[in-house]
């Protein structure tokens, strides 16, 4: 055997292979199978060319053995193969990228060169990940070339030379060291198969050695009688070939989802690079924090990761999809992601197609669009608020559920109140709770939105920084000009106010008395918008209520009978008087906001007084 010295411009490059290029341990088997793959992908296009004399009936598959007595796995493949002098281009010396002398020779026999990227180099090195040595055994195509065999044990010495393989391809032989022996078990082995490498383009299969049962007998080999992954995942067709049950079929196999998606964007472009994918809306929930997307990144069918922000916008993490970019490299760093060209324009591509496909379900199909929006609208305020791009697409199309059930663009809900309310949206965030509030509203002929999410809390702030001029009051925000009544009740204001101040023991409340249209209605509760916005964002963002107290007013109804009347005993049913003032604040805060449990307990006791004096009359 010859002996040589690695070719590495770094002699710090195992600590860095272990603890820098690779952040999961088990991306060896990723990088060592996809090797695999790219060497029967090459050997398929040489016979192609006619370059290679490969038999047409030719079975071509990859192979991981586990031996778990003898602590071996080996990646077995029937490519293209190696001779003597390519592992020492290929794999010795690690600067030298193998794939581009592949292509650098044939660019100019066959169209788009870079279909096959070999992963030769810093990919088959993190084979020492998990091992103590590594052997390789090769054959070439080449007629005549003879086998060859490589050593190394992790250092930069190694030793080279003539093989005794007899069949054309590579075997890797990984003798795994102890501080990585849960890799010596055929369910962790299948399992990171499954993960990475679950849609590469060649059949995956996987063997076993296992010890039988009687002393002293030689291992028996079991062997998995089918693939262990699917060469040709449904991104890779076009969408006019595929079908609504297979879209279906595929979401449930990659997502374990039994629940079907509400509809999808099939991605495919070719320029200016390459991207194919299947993004999926699946049913949603509204609390923002309680959405688990899952958009998975792959390079020429091979996994790279889940969610990479740097790759894919990230409000669109919040579906479920897959998406190939065989434009980039398998081991990169974020932050060459970030600052990747081709990256960015992707990224923008994603982000038009997702608008182009909701765009075109509301104009050709409002009602299913309508039937969707509660569940994909977390994920459009979400995106409209994070991507000013995606928000200039989605503007006209961002819908509105009223309290009677009608959904309603921002222009059209303008157009429908405008009479009464220029440029002004009312919304409930609770539609129980402000019924009554709601009731007013409707009697006047005058819309609510319900926006009732903890995301609708910058949402609302948002649009109004973008809409135009529009704005937002939640309908307790204010009594407005459209509740009340042109008609003047005569009432002393100024000893009303002092009597509620008195019996509530509250000298600081605020206090209005104003006419209303709804007669029923004794008084409402009056929170000033902005200074409740700022509550709202300080309890979501943990800052606590203190900075920001509350501003409530409490507005008496001038034109309610029970208001007239509290006037007129207010000296002569002193009791009584200030039980009705204290009712009638209660009624105003439940219409607003819960009793505290105090106050509760205070309100049914009363409720029952009052009740007993009704009956002895």
């Amino acid at each position: 055997m010859e002996k040589g010295n690695l070719s590495i411009n770094s002699e710090n490059i195992f600590p860095i292979i272990k603890k820098w290029l690779y952040s999961d341990t088990d991306i060896f088997l990723r990088e060592l199978v996809s090797n695999g793959c790219d060497a029967i992908s090459k050997l398929k296009k040489l016979k192609t060319m006619g370059e290679a004399n490969v038999p047409d009936d030719e079975e071509y598959r990859v192979t991981v053995k586990l031996d778990e007595q003898a602590k071996t796995i080996q990646i077995i493949d029937n490519g293209i193969g190696m001779t003597a002098d390519e592992i020492k281009e290929y794999i010795t010396q690690i600067a030298f990228s193998g794939a581009s002398d592949f292509i650098a020779k044939y660019q100019d026999q066959f169209e788009n060169g870079n279909d096959i990227i070999g992963h030769f180099g810093l990919g088959f090195y993190s084979a020492f990940m998990v091992a103590d040595k590594v052997e390789i055994d090769s054959k070439s195509y080449i007629p005549d070339a003879p086998a060859a065999k490589w050593i190394c044990d992790g250092g930069v010495e190694y030793e080279i030379g003539e093989g005794d393989k007899v069949d054309r391809g590579t075997v890797v032989t990984l003798h795994i060291g102890d501080e990585s022996k849960e890799f010596l078990n055929g369910w962790k082995l299948k399992e990171i198969l499954a993960k990475y490498c679950y849609f590469m383009p060649i059949e995956i299969y996987f063997e076993e050695e296992k010890k039988d049962s009687k002393e002293n007998a030689e291992n028996t080999s079991e062997a998995e009688e089918k693939p262990v992954n699917d060469t040709a995942p449904l991104w890779l067709k076009k969408p006019s070939e595929c079908t609504e049950e297979e879209y279906k079929a595929f979401y449930h196999k990659v997502f374990s989802d039994f629940n079907d998606p509400l509809f999808w964007i099939h991605l495919n472009m070719d320029y200016p690079f390459r991207l194919k994918g299947i993004l999926y809306f699946p049913k949603l929930k509204h609390e923002l924090e309680s959405i688990e997307g899952q958009v998975k990144l792959y390079n020429n069918q091979v996994f790279i990761a889940d969610n990479l922000k740097e790759v894919i916008p990230e409000f669109l993490l919040l579906l479920k999809g897959t998406i190939d970019c065989p434009d980039l490299p398998l081991n990169v760093s974020r932050s060459f992601l970030q600052n990747d060209g081709y990256v960015t324009k992707m990224s923008k591509y994603i982000t038009k197609k997702v608008a182009d496909k909701l765009n075109s379900l509301f104009k050709k199909d409002r009602a299913e669009y309508e039937k969707f929006w509660e569940d994909i609208s977390p994920f459009i305020k979400y995106g409209a608020m994070r991507e000013h791009e995606f928000y200039e697409k989605v503007k006209d199309i961002l819908l509105f559920k009223t309290t009677d059930g009608k959904y309603e663009t921002l222009s059209e809900y303008t157009d429908n109140n405008k009479a009464k309310a220029e440029n002004k949206v009312f919304y409930a965030n609770d539609v129980q709770q402000q019924a009554q509030y709601i009731k007013m509203f409707s009697d006047e002929g005058m819309e609510t939105v319900v926006l009732d999410t903890k995301l609708d809390i910058p949402y609302v702030s948002f649009l109004e920084a973008y809409s135009g001029g529009v704005q937002f009051a939640r309908i307790d925000s204010a009594v407005t000009d459209i509740l009340k009544s042109d008609s003047d009740d005569s009432v002393d204001k100024e000893t009303l106010e002092e009597l509620f101040k008195s019996v509530l023991g509250k000298d600081d409340i605020k206090i209005k008395i104003e006419g209303l249209k709804d007669t029923d209605v004794s008084a409402m509760i009056e929170l000033n918008e902005q200074s409740r916005r700022m509550q709202e964002m300080s309890v979501m963002y943990g800052m606590g209520t203190d900075p920001f107290p509350s501003d409530e007013t409490l507005v008496l109804n001038s034109s309610n009978n029970v208001i007239k009347l509290l006037m007129d005993i207010k000296d002569s049913k002193k009791e009584e008087a200030e039980m009705i003032c204290r009712h009638v604040y209660d009624l105003a805060v439940m219409s607003h906001r819960p009793l505290s449990m105090e106050a509760m307990t205070e309100f049914i006791a009363r409720s029952n007084k009052i009740m007993e004096l009704l009956a002895e009359k």
